[in-house]
């Protein structure tokens, strides 16, 4: 409870930036897609209230690779000069999770069940159930759209990673009293872990003017590109 109590003192003092897009099977070169973050960013904090606070990205654990958000992530920390948080799945939860995390000029870092309390002890008992009866919802209405397509199910995994990423960011704004949410592709594909994003602003948990879209149209052929 130490530990935890530290965590949500030194995260307080942050304004928290979570970054949400695809994983390593973006064909786009990194370096490109982190600068149109970072304009978009800079241009999101040139409209919003004044942010006194130094800003933190926050990251979900994804094991560095040559393409998509690890690749990305790291190098938007880089173009706005600032340091990295990190969540990750319980070991109970998925083994690898942790382990594999890259933890580069990561500066705080805490458990999904850690930020499951938060929820819990912040807004209401029930929050984070809130969240997987929605994201369970998608996932059913997702698989029903993928059998017409005739396309399997998607993969167990997704669950866990889609409530990840809900939770985290609910809990980054209960415990600073604001997130900023970027996402790194315009469009998104329906099939992603990205795409739940949707569970949290319909709950509430996040508002529309703490998303910054990505601003540019790529083309992105999900078909090809994420054969999941």
């Amino acid at each position: 409870m130490k530990g935890l109590n530290n965590f949500l003192l030194s995260l307080s003092n942050y304004h928290p930036i979570v970054i949400e897009g695809m994983g390593q099977y973006d064909p786009r070169a990194p370096l490109e897609v982190a600068k149109q973050v970072h304009s978009q960013l800079l241009r999101h904090f040139e409209t919003a209230d004044i942010i006194e606070k130094p800003k933190l990205i926050i990251t979900q654990g994804d094991p560095l690779s040559k393409h998509g958000i690890s690749a990305i992530t790291p190098l938007v920390a880089d173009l706005l000069g600032v340091q990295r948080g990190l969540v990750c799945l319980d070991p109970s939860i998925n083994q690898q999770h942790s382990r594999d995390a890259d933890r580069t000029n990561v500066i705080l870092e805490v458990s999904f069940s850690q930020m499951s309390s938060i929820l819990e002890t912040s807004i209401s008992n029930g929050t984070t159930l809130k969240l997987e009866q929605e994201i369970d919802h998608l996932i059913v209405d997702k698989n029903k759209q993928r059998q017409l397509m005739e396309k399997a199910p998607l993969k167990d995994y997704f669950r866990d990673f889609a409530l990840l990423q809900e939770v985290t960011k609910a809990a980054c704004r209960q415990i600073c009293g604001d997130v900023t949410v970027v996402h790194t592709a315009q469009d998104i594909s329906p099939f992603s872990v990205t795409s739940f994003y949707t569970a949290g602003l319909k709950l509430g948990l996040v508002d529309e003017h703490q998303m910054v879209s990505y601003g540019v149209i790529d083309e992105l052929d999900f078909e090809k590109i994420d054969t999941r």
